[in-house]
């Protein structure tokens, strides 16, 4: 790890075996995650004084994938969410699927309700209202807990969930900021579509995700800062897309510069310098990495 940066210990080998022709990439799968934003003034520091922060979460160090790294709430896309047709306020599907990049409106809606579900699932915070124009307010009462629990084991989709409680989703309160795309020598692959997204009033986030420790609201330059001295662990599209909320004062400045982001994906390659190979990530130069030589194996030498 270096400066706070986390992959794992198998990629060295699955990079040198993907070079060599030896490994078939997987499929990613897709996902979306959110940075949920909020004014300083919310934690009393004053509005503006250092930008906004955004949530959080540190994944539990058990986890198979990015133990102990932070990152924002997300998750993989539900396939019930491609056809049914949801309550949808905000720009059209057809919109949606022209900005993600994607070839229709059904998986538009789907990527979208990721976003949202996953917001839901992982920190409380629901982003969807009885009307176009309104918000649900606090979701922390024991029935929100029963549907959000829910929705944790499957048992029921998102769009079930909103047609029951008759809401429609508010895609006009998120903004699509990034792609990246999980590295083809990675085990578990996905195709993550990075949103922001300001907390609604009257809302509040819980600790609920059950891949996490911990929670924190944090504003982006400390959450760097702490990435630059080695004390907050991160994987790159996280470190980026914070880095890349540094211009904004408040949480509504950023969810309005939403519209202005690229969303060409970012995909990690390997390369290989003078017979020692590198990890690059095209138009992020500052995370190239070499990768250390394999490990010694019993009984001879890798």
């Amino acid at each position: 790890m270096s400066q706070g940066q986390w992959y794992p210990p198998e990629w060295p080998d699955r990079i040198r075996a993907l070079a060599a022709g030896e490994l078939t990439a997987v499929v990613p799968r897709r996902a979306a995650t959110v940075m949920l934003l909020r004014d300083s003034a919310a934690a009393g520091t004053g509005a503006g004084a250092a930008g906004p922060s955004v949530h959080m979460l540190r994944r539990r160090t058990t986890m198979a994938f990015a133990g102990g790294a932070y990152a924002y709430p997300g998750g993989g896309v539900d396939p019930r969410d491609d056809d049914h047709v949801v309550g949808w306020a905000g720009p059209s599907l057809e919109s949606w699927a022209a900005r993600l990049g994607v070839p229709s409106a059904a998986e538009a809606q789907a990527i979208v309700c990721a976003a949202v579900r996953e917001t839901f699932e992982e920190a409380g915070v629901l982003l969807a209202g009885p009307t176009p124009d309104t918000v649900v307010g606090d979701t922390t009462g024991a029935d929100w807990e029963a549907d959000r629990a829910a929705l944790v084991a499957r048992d029921v989709s998102f769009a079930g969930f909103l047609e029951r409680r008759r809401l429609v989703l508010r895609s006009d309160l998120l903004g699509a900021w990034a792609r990246w795309i999980t590295p083809e020598f990675e085990t578990r692959r996905y195709d993550t579509w990075f949103f922001v997204a300001v907390l609604p009033a009257g809302q509040l986030t819980r600790n609920v995700s059950t891949e996490a420790d911990r929670s924190v609201w944090i504003t982006p330059a400390d959450a760097t800062t702490g990435h630059a001295r080695g004390e907050l662990q991160m994987m790159p599209p996280t470190v980026t897309t914070l880095r890349s909320l540094l211009p904004y004062g408040t949480a509504g400045e950023a969810l309005k510069a939403a519209a202005t982001q690229d969303l060409a994906p970012v995909l990690a390659r390997a390369r290989l310098e003078d017979d020692k190979l590198v990890l690059i990530w095209p138009g992020h130069d500052e995370f190239t990495t070499p990768v250390p030589p394999a490990e010694p194996r019993a009984g001879g030498t890798a």
